[in-house]
């Protein structure tokens, strides 16, 4: 009796018999779904490990892209800063000559002249 009502179960759910066979059939192709879900996992997990190198690779490279940026500004401010130094060091020179020069003529006394430029 109980192997008809299993044979109307099976063809009611359209399946026969065959196809489930005892539980060690059951088992093997639960252990290779197994198998396969454990490889996929795998897979998933490489792809993670390989998409989290290249994003912290892309951040590294933007890190140091920034970094050769500041750099390259830092020297242009100094470098800029240092012509308009020298100009005034220039400006500054010629002024001070043009002093000496005026004292010398309207004192005449060049040695007084070197101590009030010391002075100032």
């Amino acid at each position: 009796m109980r192997g008809l009502c299993k044979e109307e179960d099976y063809a009611f759910l359209g399946t026969s018999e065959e196809t489930t066979k005892g539980p060690a059939e059951g088992a093997g192709a639960l252990e290779d779904d197994w198998r396969d879900k454990k490889e996929e996992r795998a897979r998933w997990r490489l792809e993670r490990e390989q998409q989290e190198k290249e994003r912290l690779r892309l951040i590294e490279e933007g890190r140091k892209e920034k970094e050769q940026q500041w750099q390259t500004h830092v020297a242009e401010l100094t470098s800029s800063q240092e012509k308009t130094l020298q100009d005034r060091l220039a400006r500054l020179r010629k002024f001070r000559e043009f002093q000496r020069k005026v004292l010398v003529e309207e004192s005449g006394m060049e040695g007084t002249v070197n101590q009030l430029l010391t002075r100032m």
